[in-house]
């Protein structure tokens, strides 16, 4: 039986909305976390946690577990077949966590979710948002479940339910942008690769470019575009593709599909992360190409962030102004991120020839150039977006105090 009244409702139950709910979790504010879906993921999907995630993940606990069933990799190389291009070492970077980290989406969700069973919390399965409407002492959301339809009132709800996100237009917030032109294909395969599983390598081609990066369990993510794509990419699918754009040289031998499947490319961004009661996060709020493996991650530092603030309103009694502070952090971030992506993806689909070539020259050029070097890996991990995680005031440390007053005007109202 679900509430009829919770400080915070998070819609969806990814990695963002799970992230969320383990921060309210530990510090113990009431809180709602449902799902439309029966059970959690099992495909990989997003597969990369950069160093600031982690950074902004460890507070919370959930960074050690991910270090221990992820592969860590340090080397992130663009190569134009066998020939490489640039090279960039993580090892330097100014942070505990001096990789990237390669994790599926689905062992990321599987910890994020066990981490916060083990603290008491739950996620309410089968049950969707149907609609939502600012009203009485917050918002007023009717989710729809298999036993029947019913309203829940919070004093936040919070979007984590993706793209097409209920809470983002029941606030009426617009989610500006455009499709891209680009299919996507997605696959994860047990292979034989030239290039080993010491690096993620970002292959350039005249058939257009794709992504290889080592997963934990030996097998490897591929991210292509590819016009015309299949829905579900099978076998022949990903060995051609590979032999299109892969090494010329050693054996790219492909021996089994895990899963794939194909998705096209939109990149767009909420006009606003906040209206009154309805906050938004994650994939709700921005979304762009998977260049760059940055989506994920800045959903991840929302929620923490997003978390923060709501913990200091709700259990601190501070403003509620401070959600203010939170959208007026994370957007420009993701504007920039979008931007990042969007560099990535253009600098990756050149299609004519002297584009190419030009391009191939300018990148042998800047692997000489460390500044740049170290620049783009600040900006590939994150750690360039330092800034845009803080809010006004210290960082939240709620006893029992806080916590009264947090009851305190929950009351009042």
């Amino acid at each position: 039986m679900l509430p009829a009244y919770v400080d915070v409702l998070i819609v969806g139950a990814g990695p963002t909305g799970l992230a969320l709910a383990n921060k309210l979790q530990k510090h113990g504010v009431d809180h709602v976390l449902i799902d439309a879906l029966e059970a959690g993921q099992n495909q990989s999907r997003a597969a990369v946690i950069h160093a600031h995630t982690l950074e902004m993940l460890a507070d919370t606990g959930l960074a050690a577990p991910l270090m221990a069933e992820g592969r860590p990799v340090s080397r992130f190389t663009i190569r134009d077949r066998d020939r490489a291009l640039l090279g960039i070492d993580f090892a330097g970077l100014p942070s505990l966590f001096r990789n990237l980290l390669m994790i599926p989406q689905s062992t990321t969700e599987a910890i994020f979710a066990g981490r916060h069973a083990a603290s008491g919390g739950s996620i309410r399965r089968g049950v969707s948002a149907v609609s939502a409407r600012a009203g009485g002492r917050g918002a007023i959301v009717r989710v729809k479940s298999a036993g029947g339809e019913q309203e829940i009132e919070a004093r936040y709800a919070v979007g984590a339910d993706g793209m097409h996100s209920r809470i983002r237009e029941a606030a009426g917030i617009p989610f500006d942008g455009a499709h891209d032109a680009h299919s996507m294909v997605l696959a994860d395969v047990r292979m034989d690769w030239p290039l080993g599983v010491e690096e993620v390598s970002f292959l350039f081609a005249p058939a257009g470019m794709v992504v290889v990066a080592p997963l934990p369990d030996g097998a490897f993510r591929i991210v292509a575009e590819l016009d015309g794509a299949p829905e579900e990419p099978g076998l022949a699918d990903i060995q051609q593709l590979l032999d299109m754009r892969g090494p010329r040289s050693g054996s790219c031998r492909v021996h089994e599909v895990i899963w794939g499947s194909r998705f096209r490319v939109s990149h767009r961004l909420a006009a606003a992360y906040r209206k009154g009661p309805f906050l938004l996060m994650g994939d709700a709020a921005h979304v762009h190409s998977p260049a760059g493996g940055q989506g994920m991650n800045t959903g991840l530092v929302d929620a923490i962030l997003l978390g923060e603030a709501l913990v200091r309103v709700v259990q601190g009694g501070e403003p509620h102004a401070l959600l203010d502070g939170y959208a007026a952090a994370r957007r420009p971030a993701a504007a920039k991120v979008l931007s990042l992506a969007g560099m990535l993806t253009r600098v990756a689909t050149l299609r004519s020839a002297p584009g190419r070539a030009l391009r191939n020259l300018i990148l042998r050029v800047l692997n000489h150039v460390p500044a740049f070097k170290r620049r783009l890996a600040m900006n590939l991990s994150g750690l360039s977006r330092r800034n845009f995680a803080r809010l006004p005031g210290p960082t939240v440390a709620i006893g029992a105090a806080g916590r009264a007053r947090g009851t305190e005007r929950r009351l009042a109202a």
